[in-house]
């Protein structure tokens, strides 16, 4: 397997605080590779340290094969970063942006204005290119700060939780963004607070933890690795969800939640001991509902979400930002 990335006991130490502590990657090339994690776990610090933009005060990182520390112009070369804020310049319009990026980057200035009309195309940005940034809404200066990122396209693109603070369209346009990028090739180091976009982006998914990698696979290895599915249903009277979750505590012997509404239940498969599957278990659960004559109106049986595996790893009341 070729790696784009390959990290080894990375450690980034502020005063007291190791924002980094003894991180391991290893990223294929072409694909997006997922880094989940809350606030303060270390994601900006460690992709700050694999763009050579923060100096390692502990182990040692390659991008494709180049040392971060020894060849940082040879990985700068290679790669290109996207923030979580907007770097472009607000008094400028969006061809104005793109121009001058392209011109410091090499570009003569037919091929450079060129580069940006096609981008401001591809990007859904034409008719907005010839207004000030500052007119943009947060999810088109997104858009145009990934396209200033391109210009030159790199073989590696960091970015750093893209979507925060857009609105859910916003949102789908940058992940189709991404896809597309991933298309021709570059790969794409994506980190994010928002457990759905790791689950529809990335290939592989990393999760940290202060500072540490404390689980990593593809998002069903993820999900398996917590129990091996979760049951849902809702009664049709809520006078008997005491009575229900009983017969599905002892039947599934598994804790059992209560949901939001009065009449939901959720069950997480796999996780108490129990001799039979999970399909086996939720199956015997609606037998023995319906012996006990409890009606079920709705049932599903699927794997847990992203959001129950960080729950289930780090044991944290709250995920998102």
């Amino acid at each position: 397997m070729s790696l784009a990335i390959e990290a080894t006991g990375l450690v980034k130490v502020f005063g007291d605080n190791r924002a980094v502590d003894g991180l391991d990657l290893r990223v294929p090339a072409g694909s997006v590779y997922g880094v989940l994690g809350p606030n303060g776990a270390g994601k900006t610090t460690a992709v700050k340290m694999l763009a050579t933009l923060l100096r390692l005060d502990g182990g040692q990182a390659t991008v494709f094969g180049h040392d971060v520390q020894k060849q940082p112009n040879e990985v700068r070369a290679r790669v290109s970063l996207t923030g979580q804020y907007a770097s472009v310049d607000e008094d400028l319009t969006g061809v104005e942006n793109l121009v001058l990026l392209g011109r410091l980057l090499g570009h003569r200035k037919r091929p450079a204005r060129e580069r940006a009309d096609q981008l401001l195309d591809a990007f859904g940005l034409t008719d907005a290119g010839n207004r000030q940034v500052k007119t943009y809404s947060g999810g088109m200066r997104r858009r145009l700060d990934i396209a200033a990122s391109i210009l030159n396209t790199p073989e590696l693109l960091f970015l750093d939780e893209p979507t925060t603070g857009l609105d859910p369209r916003s949102r789908n346009q940058v992940w189709e963004i991404v896809r597309a990028v991933v298309s021709h090739g570059t790969t794409v180091l994506l980190t994010t607070q928002y457990l759905d976009e790791a689950d529809r982006l990335a290939s592989r998914i990393a999760v940290i933890d202060h500072g540490k990698v404390i689980a990593e696979g593809t998002p069903g290895q993820l999900k398996s690795s917590v129990g091996a599915g979760t049951v849902h249903l809702r009664l049709r009277n809520p006078d008997q969800r005491d009575a229900a979750e009983e017969v599905l505590a002892r039947v599934m012997a598994a804790p059992v939640q209560r949901d939001a509404d009065a009449v939901g239940l959720t069950v997480r498969v796999g996780t108490g001991g129990s001799e039979f599957g999970a399909a086996e278990q939720a199956s015997r659960a609606l037998s023995e509902l319906a012996a006990a004559g409890i009606v079920v109106d709705d049932f599903s049986l699927g794997q847990p979400s992203l959001d129950e595996v960080f729950m289930a790893l780090t044991d944290r009341k709250e995920v998102a930002a």
